[in-house]
């Protein structure tokens, strides 16, 4: 695969398995994304409040702590960061359903294969995050 891309914005990657949490920013990052990452939900709340504007959030679902669900809520009631596309991911089987009933921009299953990711980022790469 030849693409490598110019971002303005980083991805946040919201994933509390270390090991998976590093492999999707290695492999985003191969290809010219920049990457700030996350372990659970109330950690990227703590950064996105902080000032951190990503283009794209991309958001586990089951986490200890702070889990997906809960983090999207807690997104939703702050105008600061309410707008930020999120695209979910989960080894469950109802991705779908869940991106829907949350308002998300997109899911995709794990185990997370690298080309579906690379092509969801991409529609949000140089997208800033919106501001109220």
């Amino acid at each position: 695969m030849s693409r490598r891309v110019t971002q303005l914005f980083p991805v946040l990657v919201v994933e509390d398995d270390a090991d998976t949490r590093e492999a999707m920013k290695s492999a985003l990052e191969v290809y010219g994304y920049t990457v700030v990452t996350a372990a659970d939900g109330s950690e990227a709340l703590e950064q996105l409040h902080k000032g951190l504007k990503p283009c794209l959030i991309l958001l586990d679902l089951m986490m200890p702590g702070m889990d997906g669900f809960e983090f999207v809520n807690e997104k939703r009631q702050d105008p600061r960061i309410s707008a930020i596309p999120v695209v979910i991911y989960s080894g469950h089987h109802d991705a779908e359903s869940n991106a829907e009933r949350l308002g998300a921009q997109g899911y995709f299953q794990k185990p997370v294969d690298v080309e579906n990711l690379l092509n969801l980022v991409e529609k949000y790469r140089a997208r800033p995050a919106p501001t109220p």
